[in-house]
């Protein structure tokens, strides 16, 4: 299938299985329909929210409100290992935080190529919830097609190992005495140097 067919089936509502820097990812556009989709396919919970990717800070600004302490955070660390969560511009589906969504800048070429294309596709990973998630794109496609839906793929094998470390943005989670940071999961950055670095900044 041609890149140009992919793009026509995710604008038309389908999933696609993408690569990022660490695990595939499975995308959708973030409206009701695909998420209706995307939240079946996966079998998960309607209470978790998923996450967002998107090739830069500007594409991430469409959606979110992005103070300048997060584009240094993101340049202090490696390409695509954080995904931060963020206030949103406006009300959100429930599915993808409501008031706050979590952005993840993709660092993936062929991800980056892809979301230049179509703009942001959820960035949650490929594999049905409380199942190890494998590597290959198309691998991870084929498992999850195994249901009534079809999931397109961007072939690409992935690095694996630890997903992006999830963190709490001051401005979702501070008081005005004391603002803070919290991680929310421990990824492929330490805890332990992102609470280094925050310390540092303020």
């Amino acid at each position: 299938m041609s890149i140009e067919e992919i793009i026509e089936k995710i604008k038309s509502g389908a999933c696609v299985v993408y690569p990022t820097s660490t695990l595939p990812a499975l995308g959708c556009i973030p409206n009701p329909k695909s998420l209706d989709i995307l939240y079946k396919i996966k079998e998960r919970d309607y209470a978790k929210p998923v996450s967002i990717g998107v090739v830069n800070l500007e594409q991430a600004s469409e959606i979110a409100e992005v103070p300048s302490d997060v584009k240094e955070i993101i340049r202090d660390f490696p390409d695509g290992s954080l995904t931060i969560i963020l206030k949103s511009k406006t009300e959100l589906d429930d599915r993808l935080g409501g008031r706050k969504v979590a952005l993840r800048v993709v660092s993936n070429p062929i991800a980056k190529k892809l979301l230049n294309e179509v703009g942001p596709l959820t960035a949650t990973s490929a594999n049905i919830s409380g199942q190890e998630p494998v590597n290959n794109c198309d691998e991870a496609a084929k498992i999850l097609n195994s249901g009534p839906y079809s999931v397109v793929s961007l072939s690409g094998e992935c690095g694996g190992g630890s997903p992006s470390t999830l963190i709490a943005w001051h401005t979702v989670c501070d008081t005005p005495s004391s603002p803070h940071i919290e991680v929310v999961r421990e990824g492929r950055v330490s805890r332990k140097d992102v609470l280094n670095w925050w310390r540092k900044r303020i």
